[in-house]
């Protein structure tokens, strides 16, 4: 009955870790990307069967001598780390910059919206002339290409212009499509909203 019983239990942890419930570290979030009501706002639901396994929201072992609550961002691997410490991070998918507007280094979050307005800077506006009609601010909304959430990032020269925010275009995860700007699912920016402080280190490397 006890080799039965040992048996039943291995079977379930087996079947665990083929479904994909935890990751190494943790656990993984697959199951949040539904539909969510917010401010009044409609999020769809993200196909997040269609977005590579490993862009998806996770906690993971991750060995760092940054405090808990930075942020450390690895352009090339297309990843975003929360760090929560005791050898754990919250490790989510991204997309950056293309080729050309690639940055690193360090800053902080100065100032933290939720359904922010997008303004394009002039230099973009020159780029594609057609986005001078939000020269004055696009309108927050589910087109608007910070989604639902900003973080915006200073270094001791002021705003550097580059955010952390949302996306509709989730299948820009994991790309280099953004003109610099670290760009996350809408469901993952707000969780990383709730988890990230005024105030917090962000190392892009």
């Amino acid at each position: 009955m006890r080799m039965k019983s040992l048996a039943i239990v291995a079977a379930l942890a087996l079947s665990t870790a083929i479904s994909g419930c935890s990751t190494i570290g943790g656990q993984i979030f697959s199951n949040d990307y539904g539909a969510v009501t917010d401010a009044g706002y409609q999020l769809p639901r993200i196909p997040i069967e269609k977005v590579p396994r490993q862009y998806h929201r996770q906690e993971v072992n991750y060995d760092t001598k940054e405090k808990p609550g930075t942020i450390i961002v690895d352009t090339q691997n297309k990843f975003l780390y929360f760090v929560e410490g005791d050898g754990l991070a919250i490790r989510y998918g991204i997309g950056v910059g293309r080729e050309g507007f690639e940055w690193h280094g360090t800053a902080h979050i100065a100032l933290k919206r939720e359904w922010p307005t997008w303004t394009p800077p002039r230099e973009m506006i020159r780029r594609q002339p057609e986005l001078a009609k939000f020269a004055n601010g696009m309108e927050p909304g589910l087109k608007n290409p910070l989604g639902a959430r900003a973080m915006y990032l200073f270094n001791k020269g002021g705003d550097m212009g580059y955010r952390l925010h949302g996306s509709p275009e989730w299948n820009s995860i994991g790309k280099a499509m953004s003109s610099g700007c670290i760009r996350l699912m809408n469901q993952d920016i707000i969780d990383l909203y709730d988890r990230a402080s005024v105030g917090a280190k962000v190392i892009v490397m």
